[in-house]
């Protein structure tokens, strides 16, 4: 039994797929968008494809939409001390955390256009500032995002940025 069987379990023509699909995309870097409705087991499938990786680094989730935007950046991309009320020490956010792994964004639909553009440029540079700094940090991470959203309309309506669903829709 593979390891891609072990982990996604099913022997119907769908889950099949699902596997031949992770068996492909896991050993490359590549960016990968899981869309699916609530409970169709994206997050199972997101750390199949971290296992398969040969990623050194652990698998580190973010759930976009249970965290407040308000707060969302520095969980994100942490904060030094003084940085704004109740910052009493620096933090490391989810992108430090998955040095040399993979970072999960579930959710992804439910992120702030605020905070897709700081996204989108991690991705591209692979460096990141921390809240109350403009120190940039080196981050070797592969992001693996989900979401029961229809990312597209979203683009439509002005909620979603274009290009971060190209960048992130690989």
């Amino acid at each position: 039994m593979s390891l891609s069987e072990q982990l996604l379990v099913g022997q119907s023509s769908v889950m099949r797929e699902l596997r031949g699909l992770v068996d492909v995309v896991a050993p490359n870097a590549s960016t990968v968008l899981l869309l699916g409705e609530t409970g169709t087991g994206k997050e199972v499938t997101a750390k199949a494809i971290h296992e398969l990786s040969g990623r050194r680094g652990r698998l580190v989730s973010v759930n976009c939409s249970a965290i407040p935007s308000e707060l969302l950046e520095s969980e994100l991309f942490g904060h030094e001390k003084g940085s704004f009320t109740g910052a009493d020490k620096a933090y490391a956010g989810r992108f430090e955390q998955a040095e040399g792994g993979t970072l999960f964004l579930d959710e992804i639909g439910d992120m702030p256009l605020s905070l897709q553009s700081k996204l989108l440029r991690a991705l591209e540079e692979r460096t990141i500032q921390r809240v109350g700094s403009s120190k940039e940090i080196s981050v070797d991470f592969r992001l693996v995002c989900a979401t029961h959203q229809n990312i597209e309309a979203q683009i439509q309506q002005g909620n979603f940025r274009a290009d971060l669903f190209f960048r992130i829709n690989v």
